[in-house]
């Protein structure tokens, strides 16, 4: 074992009232008034009114209210640990915002390359094209990423440094995600240094977060070992592999549940991340019926030009794929963002009985809630995509937009909820996606179909990995706020404000503290 992993500790935490999150715990076990935890090599063994000494380092938060430890079910690690050094487009509103933007930098950089993040063309008049960014600079390589990640705008120094044809729109989906990997082979691809990892990882302690499902695109299977070799053992990790890695991981012995090479039993493998269709920014999220307008490539047919979407693999295709995850013991993660896709990956799934998850879920049809439920799939969500998404579905699916983020429908039926962000798309911060998920705006209109909204509770359950209240048995991962969630007063709207300023002062991960502000 390698001398930067540390085993599980063992502490004892006193004076703690626990948050009754629903969940794995019986909530009429959660005791009323203050009581201590005992962690006993990473595993919670005692809870209790004035428990005894343990012979183990005693933290007293002092009436403080504990729960789970935060889990974010959906990040692009790797990505978000670069935005540092990144521009942020995000705030762009159309192509003449986001090129002074990229000029700007140019002229405080000295010139040199622009990579950045953030931008949404599929609400724009002008869609980006290579000519305009040409027009802010033909020499220095510019790579624009949209906030979706599915797709480059670049022009045409970066084409050439990365021996692309000349174009006039984008680069998208799956050309893209083939291309991403190579702007670290020409220079573009930013820190990402253990050290870096690490620092970002402290950084989300502080939020409460303990653990992330990291479905970075750029998946080989030691590059988490090589990473804990060099400090970044923080937080817990459970990895994806795409189908491009997935041999070698499987040539590796990976299963999963099973620890990454070179690293404990706090990096693990986790699936096998297959993205079935594109997204609704890009118009290539797949579709039952027809997009009405706005975004994606049409396609003609007799009575006229027509966008469904696109699936980005055949039946047989998928077969394959998830019959060697199941054969493997592998769970599998499916991207399906339009209803057409999560109906067709509803049937992969169930005609391999693959476990896993449905990511995204952006729109759904009624019947497939139910499926979805009955397969005992995970619905792996980011609410706080709605919050972006909002103006794109009503320009782009006016006639479905009831069917989207249709939170409260999964709920009723069942389906279990697991809130994400897909950072960098959204921030990696799960108190935004709770308080999305509750109140459906980000501004003074009204929440976006209200029916679809979950409640504080229930946002809270689908947070912390299912493990609810703090119980006997559950990892040694707690933490502590100065608030309790649950009881917070007034409308959608307040507790949506409450839950975005919330912050941990007692991060507990594995027994061991990671961050204190006690």
């Amino acid at each position: 074992m390698s001398a930067a992993i540390e085993p599980p500790g063992s502490l004892l935490i006193r004076g703690a009232r626990l948050i009754p999150v629903p969940g794995a715990a019986p909530l009429g076990s959660v005791p009323g008034g203050p009581v201590d935890v005992v962690i006993r090599d990473g595993v919670v063994t005692g809870i209790g009114p004035d428990l005894p000494s343990q012979d183990v380092e005693e933290i007293d938060v002092e009436g403080r209210w504990l729960m789970p430890g935060l889990w974010d079910q959906h990040v692009h690690l790797g990505q978000w640990v670069l935005r540092a050094g990144r521009l942020d487009l995000g705030p762009a509103t159309d192509v003449a915002s986001a090129c002074a933007a990229v000029r700007e930098r140019l002229g405080s950089t000295a010139g040199a390359p622009v990579v950045a993040w953030g931008h949404r063309p599929a609400t724009w008049a002008e869609q980006p094209t290579v000519a305009a960014l040409d027009a802010v600079s033909d020499v220095v390589p510019i790579v624009l990423i949209a906030g979706d990640g599915h797709h480059g705008w670049l022009n045409t120094p970066a084409l050439r440094l990365l021996g692309l044809a000349p174009r006039e729109g984008v680069v998208a989906e799956s050309e893209w995600f083939d291309l991403y990997p190579r702007l670290a082979d020409v220079g573009l691809g930013g820190d990402l240094s253990p050290a870096a990892y690490r620092l970002a990882m402290e950084q989300l302690t502080r939020l409460g977060l303990v653990g992330v499902v990291d479905l970075e695109f750029v998946a080989q299977v030691g590059a988490w070992g090589e990473r804990v070799a060099g400090g970044a053992d923080v937080l817990k990790v459970r990895t994806g592999a795409y189908p491009d890695h997935f041999e070698s991981h499987l040539a590796a012995g990976m299963r999963t549940g099973t620890p990454l090479p070179g690293c404990g039993p706090r990096q693990t493998f986790g699936v096998l991340k297959i993205i079935s269709d594109g997204s609704l920014n890009t118009g290539t999220a797949w579709c039952c019926d027809p997009y009405p307008g706005g975004a994606g490539v049409e396609h003609d047919r007799a009575d006229g030009p027509v966008n469904y979407g696109a699936a980005n693999y055949t039946v047989d295709e998928l077969d394959d794929l998830v019959r060697m995850a199941v054969s493997a013991g592998v769970e599998v993660a499916t991207h399906a963002i339009g209803d057409a896709a999560v109906a067709q990956a509803l049937d992969v799934h169930e005609r391999w009985s693959a476990p896993g998850s449905i990511e995204h879920v952006q729109l759904i049809r009624r019947e497939d809630v139910g499926r979805l439920a009955r397969l005992g799939l995970r619905a792996s969500v980011q609410p706080a995509h709605l919050l972006d998404d909002r103006d794109p579905t009503e320009q782009n699916w006016p006639d479905r937009s009831d069917r989207c983020f249709a939170l409260r429908w999964m709920q009723d039926a069942g389906v279990r909820l697991a809130l994400g962000s897909d950072a960098p798309v959204s921030p990696l911060d799960p108190w935004l996606a709770m308080a999305a998920a509750v109140h459906r705006s980000a501004d003074e209109r009204e929440p976006w179909h209200a029916e679809q909204a979950l409640t504080l509770a229930e946002a809270l359950a689908a947070s912390v990995d299912g493990q609810g209240a703090a119980h006997v048995g559950m990892p040694g991962d707690l933490i502590a706020l100065d608030t309790n969630p649950l009881v917070v007063q007034g409308n959608s709207a307040d507790q949506a404000a409450a839950l975005r300023s919330i912050r941990s002062v007692l991060t507990v991960i594995d027994g061991r503290v990671a961050h204190t502000d006690l």
